[in-house]
């Protein structure tokens, strides 16, 4: 009985947990795959739809690729607009989607209905806009940078074994999102221009146009301009693979904010 019940359970989750989409079991993990990008498509297809009536056509586009990846990231990881924060008090220029970790991350700011994560807990930081062009790509930049500008902590690492060397800083993802785009092509030599033209702590390191394409910067630096009709799906599956090699954020030094404590004391 006991195990016709679990099985039961298993061919019939919940409709309470996370997403799932009803693929022919006979066809493969193509009709998986193709499953998973019509959903993708589909939401991103709506979003471009309603543009064209939307009061803020930024929030529009912030929304629909906040949802895209708070759906479709790993449990472990975050989505949210938010600013970052460090443990000097600097703040970054808010973000339009911050991908953060939430298992070890200690704490969440909210200030005025906007969060504020710590700067060692930030993963990637993206813009998110309607379409892209050279002045999107350079506002980007200046965004970006504003998160890689920020002081990081990282402590040693208390293990059943000991105690571990702190993690060394990894690199915080930078990107930007667009549904559509001015350029035509729209994978082309302006892209790839527009990219070029930034400092090391402005780079974007990979992005997506939903109606025409995606984009990634190699380790020599190289930007691959991919156009294809699956752009959202293949951009999804290259994030969550940066965020694999990333491993997980260092270890926050607590009393390194908890100065924010005594500063302010010694302002009242």
């Amino acid at each position: 009985l006991f195990g016709l019940m679990a099985l039961l359970r298993h061919l019939d989750p919940p409709v309470c947990q996370k997403t799932y989409f009803r693929v022919d079991q006979f066809k493969g993990g193509g009709s998986l795959l193709a499953g998973l990008h019509d959903e993708i498509q589909g939401k991103l297809a709506a979003a471009r739809q309603l543009l064209g009536h939307s009061v803020d056509k930024g929030d529009a586009s912030e929304g629909a690729w906040l949802e895209l990846l708070s759906t479709y990231l790993p449990a472990r990881y975050k989505a949210d607009k938010a600013h970052v924060v460090d443990s000097e008090g600097n703040f970054s220029h808010q973000m339009d989607v911050v991908v953060y970790d939430r298992q070890y991350s200690p704490f969440i700011f909210v200030m005025k209905g906007t969060k504020v994560i710590p700067a060692e807990s930030v993963y990637a930081a993206f813009e998110a806009k309607q379409s892209l062009n050279a002045d999107q790509v350079a506002y980007a930049h200046k965004k970006i940078a504003s998160v890689r500008a920020l002081h990081r902590t990282s402590l040693p690492v208390p293990h059943v074994g000991g105690i571990a060397a702190p993690k060394p800083l990894h690199h915080i993802l930078g990107g930007l999102l667009t549904l559509e785009s001015d350029w035509k092509p729209a994978m082309g030599e302006a892209l790839r221009d527009a990219l070029a033209r930034s400092s090391t702590t402005e780079q974007i390191d990979l992005g997506c146009v939903a109606a025409h394409g995606h984009y990634s910067r190699d380790s020599d630096g190289v930007y691959k301009l991919t156009s294809e009709g699956k752009p959202a799906t293949a951009f999804l599956f290259e994030l969550i693979a940066r965020l694999q090699a990333l491993a997980t954020v260092p270890m926050v030094d607590i009393r390194a904010y908890s100065r924010w404590l005594n500063s302010d004391q010694q302002k009242s």
